[in-house]
């Protein structure tokens, strides 16, 4: 008799925001870098993807994705490199164990929720192949070895292989043709430097105007300033950063974020034509940054902005009245996502001038706050019944 079996494995996956970006190929297809990157692995409890993988031998024959309750096209080069990937590493254990149900010949069925915009700029991408390669090895009962995963969930999303981890996480560029040394590794974990917190500003959940993949390729086609970029700055953030963490030493890790930015989007602006990811708001909020440092009399907060408006603001927990209660001054009353902590600091925050205020206050919709955290976790909530339907929320 035929096994109509449902087999199911559920994982959360958290969001990564770089501190030296990732940004350009050197292969496109299989999604190698043309530098190395570093971030910091976000909370779950603020920012992850959940997602459930599930198998029968009764479901229709095609793998399905389901994404905050809607379809998604899963027929893409880049979702079918994975699937491919573990499958055979699962067929492989199906060889070498004849006992061993045959899940790798069965329908995927994979449902997945963020609980965040997606596509807006908040690495959405990231957590959701991160999630989706864990869970369906987790089905397939793989090896557990995040680095070796980092391998596969690379090729779905570049920075998604960074999310494999918690804490502060390396993605090397490796030098090899075939990508077998571009993949993530720890550089220290949460518990590392724990007071480490991120306060996002949330600028548009709009979908972005240009993605980050034919951005990257027009940049490495056509801008000068990327050329140096590669060769000189990056690998000198990378050990600066790197020596910031492994210290503890938030001055430096604070201007090398935002060095770091700054040099990222200045080769978007020198891209032919330009891309401009960064909007008034946008510059809005490093003005904001830089009132409450000169406040301080020391660095306290570091800005950085990925491929998107949204700003996300590093700063360590002792210095939350300074960084923090300055934007809930301005946005405490319209905006959601503050934590109660924030609700204790009006009037602690610094002063800002009144029209850059008015700038961030009409162009900020949510608040995220955040701080660094673990890599992906094994969870008992499914988004596929025992009988394969799915769970309706």
């Amino acid at each position: 008799m035929a096994d109509k079996k449902v087999y199911r494995a559920s994982t959360t996956a958290p969001v990564n925001i770089a501190v030296v970006k990732y940004w350009g190929k050197r292969d496109p297809k299989l999604n190698l870098p043309t530098n190395s990157s570093l971030s910091v692995t976000l909370s779950q409890d603020d920012l992850r993807t959940l997602t459930t993988a599930s198998c029968s031998a009764a479901f229709p024959p095609e793998d399905t994705l389901t994404l905050n309750g809607s379809p998604s096209d899963i027929s893409g080069a880049r979702t079918q490199a994975c699937l491919r990937e573990l499958r055979a590493r699962r067929a492989a254990l199906e060889a070498a164990d004849p006992s061993l149900p045959k899940l790798s010949e069965m329908p995927l069925r994979l449902v997945s929720e963020n609980n965040f915009p997606t596509a807006a700029g908040l690495a959405s991408s990231a957590a959701g192949f991160a999630a989706l390669v864990r869970a369906v090895a987790d089905l397939y009962a793989l090896a557990a070895d995040p680095t070796e995963l980092s391998l596969i969930a690379r090729q779905g999303s570049g920075s998604a292989c960074r999310s494999l981890f918690g804490g502060y996480v390396a993605w090397r560029m490796g030098g090899r043709a075939d990508g077998l040394d571009s993949r993530a590794e720890l550089v220290a974990p949460a518990s590392h430097w724990p007071q480490m917190r991120a306060l996002v500003l949330v600028v548009s959940a709009a979908k972005k105007g240009v993605s980050s993949t034919s951005g990257m390729q027009q940049t490495v086609a056509t801008s000068g300033l990327f050329k140096q970029r590669v060769a000189e700055v990056v690998p000198a953030n990378m050990d600066a950063m790197e020596a910031a963490v492994r210290d503890r030493d938030f001055a430096r890790f604070a201007e090398v974020t935002m060095r770091e930015s700054n040099s990222f989007h200045a080769t978007c602006a020198d891209t032919y034509p330009p891309i401009f990811y960064m909007n008034d708001v946008s510059r809005a909020a490093v003005r904001a940054v830089e009132a409450v440092n000169e406040k301080a009399g020391r660095t306290v907060a570091a800005y950085t902005f990925d491929a998107g408006p949204n700003a996300v603001i590093y700063y360590l927990e002792q210095d939350t009245e300074a960084v923090v209660g300055t934007f809930y001054d301005i946005l405490g009353a319209t905006t959601d996502g503050w934590k109660q902590e924030a609700k204790a600091l009006p009037g602690k925050g610094v002063p800002l001038d009144e029209a850059l205020a008015g700038v961030i206050k009409g162009g900020v919709s949510r608040v995220i706050m955040s701080g660094v955290g673990e890599g992906p976790a094994k969870t008992e909530e499914y988004l596929v019944q025992e009988d394969g339907s799915p769970v309706v929320r």
